[in-house]
């Protein structure tokens, strides 16, 4: 089994790189407001799934914007599959300079700066018009070991919301991710690759692949399972 294969493994059993449920991702997408939209950019749009589900309910222009090629291939073939008009651009999310009257930026803070400068930056991306934004958040105080993991661009909710309102956006709807959308989303992180594990158990690689998801899977359950969690702001100026 190839190196090219092993990386397909690893995304393969997500829908997308987010704790979010289907209900979850339509009612978002209820408050974006997309019937009035003319433009769409998703930024660090991965393989873009979720900006799939806005070309399906928008004549707008539709653009993904992010580095990894081989999640923007999988985007471009869903979106030929789909019969959706849907532009992939491999670009840093930064570096992107157009305007849009709608953006996505969905576990993608850090290609913006991180937490503290993101609302500034998709202000300038989105002059007026709305934004979901997801983002991590602390539910409670970190242990030392949760923020070892995440450092400190991870903010409390409360001064999350407080930054995009000094920038002058208005939050339109607030929701978090509940316990079994993240234990949904653990889960399918590591679920590819033991798939891989069940099917490769002699490759070379099996050991070192194990023991990263069985760490991964520690660090969740003993530092950050209902410490760090996960905020959406559907936002508007």
């Amino acid at each position: 089994m190839n190196q090219r294969t092993l990386a397909a493994a690893r995304y393969a059993a997500m829908r997308w790189n987010t704790p979010l449920s289907e209900t979850h991702a339509d009612e978002l997408l209820d408050h974006l407001d997309l019937a009035g939209a003319t433009s769409v950019v998703d930024l660090g749009c991965g393989w873009g799934e979720l900006l799939l589900r806005v070309a399906t309910r928008t004549g707008a222009k539709v653009t993904g914007v992010d580095i990894e090629p081989a999640g923007l291939d999988r985007g471009r073939r869903a979106a030929l599959d789909r019969g959706l008009d849907v532009t992939f651009v491999e670009q840093q999310a930064a570096d992107w300079r157009g305007t849009a009257d709608r953006a996505l930026c969905v576990g993608s803070s850090h290609t913006l700066g991180g937490g503290h400068a993101m609302p500034a930056r998709l202000a300038t991306v989105v002059p007026h018009g709305r934004v979901l934004v997801g983002d991590g958040c602390w539910e409670r105080p970190p242990t030392e070991a949760a923020h070892e993991i995440f450092g400190d661009d991870v903010l409390p909710l409360a001064d999350l919301v407080a930054a995009f309102g000094e920038e002058g956006w208005q939050v339109m709807h607030l929701s978090t991710a509940d316990q079994r959308e993240w234990d949904d989303f653990e889960s399918r992180h590591r679920a590819g690759s033991r798939e891989w594990l069940l099917a490769n158990p002699s490759d070379p690689k099996a050991a070192v692949v194990r023991a990263t998801q069985d760490a991964r899977e520690r660090e969740y359950l003993t530092a950050y399972r209902g410490v760090l969690g996960f905020a959406y702001l559907v936002l508007a100026r």
